[in-house]
């Protein structure tokens, strides 16, 4: 029973799509040359490169039967599609955004007849509805920012990752529509069919984004030393601990900790007398 998973063709979250895919076990037979489809090392899973837009609609219409691609996207297609899980990666906003030397200060001060230009025609109707407003939607294909500037609108909504961009472009945000990040979705059917294939994708990925930013300490102590070490150590679920031969009785210890605590973790465990010392990279949780 084969698996087709869409991924982005191109794109920013193109990228971090195929290593995340790869980093769970999925690595890519011809990642470089993006033809159309692309097997991947297990045998009954391949890859479908198309626009990340189209991915919704192509995982609702069973054309494949997953797909990775951002929530702003899914949304914007009113793509019904089972979503597995958020990848963590691709954090966007879409906001409403109005000149810098506007009067319009706040959702308040939007009024009916007002021009919006978007690429993001759906969602923004959606979101100005909830406000009961009636503006007149002008879809864009690119360069929204400038859409105000040169006479096309009163004000746009467009996705920012930081804001800096429409800083840049003289441009304020009002208000915010949606977050949103990179999620992990299904084909309906294809989850009662396929199930036990996609959740093996879905928790390989899951595995991934838990293993990021997390190290797993190894360590050899003298087992008189257990309590002072363990009051040092964070986990998941407790140390694993194992002997040592030793001429004088020891213990090794094996625990995952925050990339982040390394540093000062590892100085009070030499201060504790832990010796031997490894930090290594984790690939992977389940």
């Amino acid at each position: 029973m084969k698996l087709k998973i869409a991924v982005p063709s191109k794109g920013r979250i193109s990228e971090p799509t195929i290593a995340i895919l790869e980093k769970a076990g999925l690595k890519l037979e011809d990642p470089e040359n993006r033809r159309l489809f692309s097997k991947t090392t297990h045998w009954n899973i391949e890859v479908m490169f198309v626009r990340a837009s189209d991915i919704g609609a192509y995982t609702e219409d069973d054309v494949v039967d997953m797909g990775v691609t951002g929530l702003d996207l899914i949304k914007e297609s009113n793509a019904d599609v089972e979503i597995l899980g958020d990848l963590e990666f691709g954090k966007t906003s879409l906001v409403l955004a109005s000149p810098e030397d506007s009067k319009i200060e706040s959702i308040e001060d939007v009024k009916d007849n007002m021009i919006i230009a978007t690429e993001f025609p759906n969602l923004t109707k959606t979101y100005l509805k909830s406000k009961n407003l009636n503006l007149k939607i002008h879809q864009l294909s690119g360069s929204t920012e400038i859409a105000p500037f040169i006479g096309v609108s009163d004000l746009i909504s467009d996705l920012t990752s930081t804001g800096e961009t429409l800083k840049k472009n003289h441009l304020k945000i009002i208000d915010t529509i949606l977050n949103s990040s990179v999620k992990l979705i299904a084909n309906k059917n294809s989850y009662l069919e396929k199930k036990e294939l996609i959740d093996m994708v879905k928790i390989s990925l899951q595995g991934v984004i838990e293993a990021k930013d997390k190290k797993l300490l190894i360590m050899n102590i003298k087992k008189k030393d257990l309590d002072k070490i363990k009051e040092i150590l964070p986990s998941m679920t407790g140390p694993t601990i194992s002997e040592v031969l030793a001429k004088e009785e020891s213990l090794a210890i094996q625990v995952i900790i925050s990339e982040n605590q390394v540093f000062e973790i590892v100085k009070k465990l030499k201060s504790a007398g832990a010796k031997d010392i490894l930090v290594v990279p984790v690939e992977r949780i389940i």
